[in-house]
């Protein structure tokens, strides 16, 4: 095909285009959602979608999880050049699959599947794109069910490592790879049907870009493409050139898994003629357990929070990223160098990530940035074996309190930034698995005051009902609590609890793994969220409210003095 850019589209023309390369995309995730196997899939919706041009830009992307809008972009590349160093490229009717943390740009749950979309056949086939899907499956193996460990201390312990396969050939699946990763996993069934939901997914995502193709012509399909990421690139560069010329700098901080010395994500910010540069040299190196993240999963948290600071409504495509200039030492915690273990990288350090970076946007625009939310995903892996030996495992993330916003309060309970996944309905969890939920509710207390006050963590417990099992626990803010904002108060920190079959109740700690017995009872508490402003301004009303709906009962620590 010729390289000379495509011949102008019509605005009217791309316009439809986008907005139908964008659901294709959010389909791609109904179609996932709907014939996944797992609850953490079906339920909690812990899965993202994209379609991708020829050459590897995103050209659309559904908004599932933001910890894979950097990392599904990154990995498609990092996939591309390693077939490359083969000698391989893709090749009609192939769908390949990979979890390689240095490749796909997340951790080893996280299993991408792509399909390169071709038009026509033989001598005519002409290379359109590329469908992709990232997923988390609950269990890939390694030393503890759920597959993330909380003290792993190289990646060969947190499970099946893929590098690029094929998981298709000639159109039809090939069975021995899929064989691999049931071998691997302690939950067999699940996992072959929820890798068939991706390959319906990204079936799915073809068939959409060939419509399109059809119905437009190539031609047209091409120059749509481009005026689409130039769009969000001059809308992008047009909010950034508000802020100015400014440079700051910020930190923040993360909790290891034993009581020692707290580990620092440090960032400078500069922003110059509708450009951003964000670089983290200062970083705290590499370390041996699990909170390392891969440089997919950097980017992600910067993506994030440029497009949550600025204009969410600009497309999520590559336009996006070219004004951003992105710059991580090799060696440190968020550009970590093989085998260094990244299980918690994914889903805890991301989080921070995100954190650093609200911090310099609320030094760039302090009257707009809200207080700082729970700061976890206040990660739960359980699993074993029922009476009868039957083997299980689960996954779930849990909300905690929302930051307080400039002109509202945070809200109870919720995912917030990095995880856009659901709960876990306790009807699925009581179905699928021996347990008993015996509480979910707001944690009183726990949110920061202020003129408008954070949002409230929860508690969610249950009860180990027969057999074995381990769970294993990975959280942050525990020690370091979400910080207020324009004089608001930090929000509760996080704690976890083991109340034992004997009645018997003792704190563990953020990060780690214990074993189950039957009546055993893990109870999770997660962090509120920072308020805003000061207290004494707080309207009493909302007060009253509060107290009214059990979400404030300590009123010596919540009332101003």
């Amino acid at each position: 095909m010729s390289k000379a850019r495509p011949r102008a589209a019509d605005p009217i023309t791309t316009e439809v285009i986008k907005s139908s390369l964008i659901y294709a995309s959010e389909e791609m995730g109904i179609a996932v959602r709907n014939a996944a196997y797992s609850p953490n899939i079906k339920e909690r919706l812990d899965h993202s979608c994209a379609i991708f041009d020829r050459i590897g830009r995103l050209i659309a992307q559904a908004e599932h999880i933001p910890v894979h809008l950097g990392s599904l972009p990154w990995g498609l590349r990092q996939t591309l050049k390693t077939l490359e160093a083969r000698g391989r490229q893709m090749e009609p009717g192939e769908m390949w699959v990979l979890n390689d943390p240095y490749v796909s740009g997340t951790h080893l749950n996280d299993v991408t599947v792509i399909r390169p979309i071709f038009l026509g056949k033989g001598a005519k086939t002409v290379h359109l794109g590329y469908a992709a899907s990232k997923a988390h499956h609950t269990d890939v193996g390694g030393s503890v069910p759920g597959s993330m460990s909380a003290t792993a201390a190289e990646l060969f312990a947190e499970g099946l490592i893929i590098a690029p396969i094929r998981l298709m050939i000639d159109d039809r699946v090939n069975e021995e790879v899929v064989a691999l990763i049931r071998g691997n996993s302690r939950t067999p069934e699940a996992r072959s049907g929820d890798l068939k939901a991706q390959v319906a997914g990204n079936v799915t995502g073809e068939r959409r870009v060939l419509e399109l193709v059809a119905r437009y012509g190539l031609a047209t399909f091409e120059a749509a493409i481009e005026r689409i990421l130039d769009e969000s690139e001059r809308r992008m560069r047009a909010v950034l050139r508000g802020f100015g010329e400014r440079d700051v700098s910020v930190e923040d901080v993360l909790e290891p898994p034993d009581p020692g010395d707290l580990l620092h994500l440090r960032a400078r910010v500069r922003t110059h003629d509708g450009t951003i540069d964000v670089d983290f040299a200062g970083t705290s190196l590499q370390v041996p357990f699990p909170v390392n993240a891969v440089l997919g999963v950097t980017l992600s948290g910067i993506h994030y929070v440029i497009r949550a600071a600025t204009d969410p409504t600009i497309p999520m495509n590559e336009g996006c990223f070219r004004p951003v200039t992105v710059s991580v030492p090799e060696g440190t915690l968020l550009n970590p160098r093989r085998p260094a273990p990244v299980g918690g990288g994914n889903v805890e350090t991301a989080q921070r990530i995100c954190d650093v970076m609200l911090r310099a946007f609320a030094r760039l625009a302090p009257q707009k940035m809200p207080a700082l939310s729970s700061g976890t995903m206040s990660n739960v892996m359980t699993g074993g074996e029922t009476a009868d030996g039957t083997p299980w495992a689960f996954y779930e993330t849990i909300g905690g309190g929302m930051g307080a916003r400039p002109d509202a309060d945070g809200i109870d309970g919720i995912h917030t930034h990095m995880t856009n996944t659901l709960n876990t309905p306790i009807e699925a969890m009581e179905r699928y698995f021996p347990i008993r939920m015996t509480r979910y509710e707001f944690a009183p207390n726990t949110a920061g005051d202020g003129t408008y006050r954070g949002g409230c963590g929860v508690v969610r417990s249950f009860q180990l009902l027969e057999g074995s099992a381990r769970a294993s626990l990975l959280a942050e803010r525990h020690r370091v609590a979400p910080s207020g904002a324009q004089g608001g108060r930090d929000g509760a920190p996080g704690r976890h609890s083991l109340r034992t079959s004997n009645g018997e109740e003792r704190t563990i700690a953020a990060k780690t793994t214990i074993d189950l017995r039957p009546g055993d009872e893990i109870i999770v508490q997660t962090p509120g969220g920072g308020g805003y402003g000061d207290p004494s301004r707080r309207d009493p009303a909302a007060r009253e409210r509060d107290r009214l709906n059990g979400l404030l009962t300590n009123t010596s620590k919540e009332e101003p003095a």
